[in-house]
């Protein structure tokens, strides 16, 4: 499937290079919030995506230690990129990058 030159320049480099994914949607999000714990109900909202799948997407990156997950009471639980993670700096790096890249060769 080739992506026309105009749909490109609309995609977000990280959607460009790889596909748009819920996973890369969530993860994108809590970077652009890197100080910000946030709920699921809040990613889902501010991604257009449903509960369910950011619940579904989210649990290997809090798995992996690039997420925080806390629990705010019995059922409320926040989440948060795990800045103390190298995992997650370097997905950071990469993020702030590869924008650098792709919006200099535009």
């Amino acid at each position: 499937m080739r992506i026309a030159t105009s749909e490109m320049k609309t995609m977000d480099p990280l959607e460009t290079i790889f596909g748009k994914t819920a996973q890369m949607t969530v993860l994108k999000n809590l970077i652009e919030r890197q100080n910000e714990p946030t709920y699921l109900s809040g990613i889902a909202e501010e991604t257009g995506l449903s509960h369910s799948s950011v619940s579904r997407v989210i649990t290997p990156l809090v798995v992996s230690g690039v997420i925080l997950e806390k629990p705010l009471g019995k059922q409320i639980r926040t989440f948060q990129l795990n800045m103390e993670s190298e995992a997650t700096n370097v997905i950071i790096d990469f993020y702030s990058k590869i924008n650098q890249v792709i919006d200099t060769s535009e």
